[in-house]
């Protein structure tokens, strides 16, 4: 049971550091394709250097620092850096655009930004001469700045030799132990932005208070321990891996790095990790192909994991409520010993907990898993709570559900379903957006989170609808539909446009033409046609319309991005039920109307 209390985020490491000293390794990671540790004696000796050499650059308490970088063990140096110093971190993802950049960096003033490699340099560079307040840039990568004349450019160890010297002058090292105990639990130590549901993306304002109460109280329910193995693959600078990161290394967890999300079935079988924070998406991509390959087997083999997994869904719904009867358990047993036993093999890991989160995790990939023998605890949260506020207890499982509250949070039901979330964890608010704050938090500091729920009998929490248009896809990234359907309607040949994704791995569009407009645009092609539907399924027009879409597209993330689009052939109206009196557009009943459609979108091509 953690018992521990911190004021802040860098105290809260140095405490575990001295610890566990030269005793264990914190984390584990492949360099040169070898895998490599650092024991946390050395991880504190980077962090302190590195924060050292921040100052001597000039960065001081309150600055904001930009960090875009891919999951590396110099992210978490500079993250704890550079709250040691008193300054705030402003993570974003690697994939965020330039002209994202350009406006996040502007809007929190940023002095500085940490990236990874050259491509994300120069992705700053190119923006530099718009945000002026941009001083310093730090390179992660070791490699040779010498060619380069601007002297703010500078690599991750350069700023560690910096630091070096500062420390050598110092012999008590005591200047960043006397920042750390200068720092305030009210002080802000991190702002993340994450999208609206309309206009520019809006920066949360963490402060150490809201991170490290929600550390502790995630490592209380999640109960990691010194003997786990930690694989983690989701990006840091998402606020869900973030907190439970620091988690995991507060109780003392190895924490390893998956290489990317592209090996992580083999880095899975490296490592062998004990637990995993994942979103719903990978335990699809799991499921898939262990579905893919009994399809292939023989019909005897397929009739006896038919078998297996009946028995295995039994077991876990008993497991659920009560516990499961003897006669059930020893027939588990032989299932688990004849087809579960040998796909866990395969995988590379006999046991292991996942921490599903992110966004909805479908309740039948959620038994799939139990029933191979894998246990999945789902979380919820958002940015906004830092970002945990419920979370599956091992000892109270009950499938559909988001599990408890973390202690110390309160959840209350509003009287519209509305889930409101008090407690430490929640923001100071929005980032230069009083007006955005105070529609988020009230009076008596409950925040609406925009998501629809109930308790169920046994006090769990339930999800069950989305009142916010904004929507999360299964890779657990955000995303603000209103945003991308104002820049495709743009288009002279879009009348109306609803974007889908939630939950799902990527965006379509069911898209109303102009009509008026594909009229004049068949007869310049001289397209032939003897109804609308004949009209928008020529593939002349579908092409130029898609042509346009990518263009208006072109300054999105890859993720918020339209793949696929269906063009309808009747217009929405108050009539048929897809506009409202005020005529905006009813999303469900359009969804409900046109889900056979939106279902062929999604159909592997």
């Amino acid at each position: 049971m953690v018992q521990q209390s911190f004021d802040n985020l860098p105290r809260l490491v140095y405490s575990v550091c001295s610890k566990y000293g030269n005793r264990k390794p914190a984390f584990k990671f492949k360099k040169d394709g070898i895998y490599t540790e650092i024991n946390y004696s050395e991880l504190w000796d980077n962090i302190e250097e590195f924060a050292l050499g921040l100052m001597s650059l000039g960065f001081k308490q309150g600055d904001r620092i930009g960090i875009v970088s891919e999951n590396r063990i110099e992210w978490l140096i500079a993250d704890v850096a550079i709250a040691s110093i008193g300054a705030i971190t402003v993570p974003l993802f690697p994939s965020t655009t330039p002209k994202q950049e350009e406006y996040i960096f502007n809007d929190c003033t940023a002095t500085g930004v940490v990236v990874s490699n050259f491509y994300q340099l120069n992705k700053i560079k190119g923006i530099q001469n718009n945000v002026p307040t941009l001083r310093h840039f730090i390179i992660l990568d070791n490699v040779d700045t010498s060619p380069e004349t601007d002297l703010s450019i500078k690599t991750f160890q350069e700023i560690l030799n910096i630091g070096k010297i500062s420390r050598a002058r110092d012999q008590r090292d005591k200047i960043i132990q006397e920042r750390i105990n200068k720092i305030k639990p009210e002080d802000i130590l991190t702002i993340i932005y994450t999208s609206g549901t309309t206009g520019d993306p809006k920066g949360v304002v963490l402060t150490h208070y809201n991170i490290v109460s929600n550390v502790l109280a995630s490592a209380k329910s999640i109960k990691f321990g010194e003997e786990d193995v930690f694989l983690s693959y989701l990006p840091w600078c998402h606020a869900y891996e973030h907190t439970v990161i620091y988690a995991a290394f507060l109780c003392g967890a190895l924490i390893a790095l998956a290489e990317s999300i592209d090996t992580i079935s083999i880095n899975i079988k490296e490592i062998k990790p004990t637990l995993m924070t994942t979103v719903p998406r990978l335990l699809e991509i799991i499921r898939k192909r262990i579905q893919s390959q009994i399809a292939k087997e023989n019909k005897i083999k397929q009739k006896i994991f038919n078998w297996a997994f009946g028995i295995g869904i039994k077991y876990a719904l008993e497991l659920s409520k009560k516990e499961p009867s003897t006669f059930l358990i020893n027939k588990y047993k032989i299932a688990d010993k004849l087809v579960f036993s040998k796909i866990r093999q395969k995988l590379g890991i006999d046991s292991i907990k996942f921490i599903s989160g992110g966004a909805p995790l479908n309740v039948d990939v959620n038994l799939f898993f139990w029933a191979l023998g894998y246990k999945v605890y789902e979380g919820y949260g958002l940015t906004e709570a830092s970002p945990v506020v419920s979370v599956t207890r091992e000892d109270d499982v009950e499938f559909g559900t988001v599990g408890k509250p973390l202690e110390g949070v309160e959840v209350m039901i509003a009287e519209d379903g509305e889930i409101l979330v008090r407690g430490p964890n929640v923001m100071r608010g929005y980032w230069n957006d009083l007006s955005a704050t105070q529609l988020a938090i009230d009076e008596n500091n409950w925040l609406y989170t925009g998501d629809v729920g109930h308790f169920t009998e046994r006090g769990n929490l339930k999800i069950t609808d989305r009142k916010k248009y904004i929507f999360v896809n299964s890779g657990g990234k955000n995303i603000a539909p209103q945003q991308i359907e104002n820049l495709i309607t743009q288009s002279q040949y879009v009348d109306q446009c609803i974007i889908i994704g939630d939950g799902r791995e990527y965006n379509t569009a069911l898209i109303l033409p102009n009509f008026e407009e594909l009229k004049k645009l068949a007869e310049v092609l001289e397209i032939k046609y003897n109804s609308i539907s004949e009209l928008v399924s020529n593939d002349k027009i579908i092409k130029i319309i898609k042509n346009d879409i990518d263009r208006l597209q072109k300054d999105l993330s890859k993720f918020e991005r339209v793949r696929k689009f269906a063009l309808l052939t009747e217009s929405f109206s108050v009539d048929t039920g897809e506009l409202s009196p005020k005529l905006s557009v009813k999303r469900h009943v359009v969804e409900r109307k046109y889900s056979e459609l939106i279902d062929q979108l999604y159909k592997m091509e």
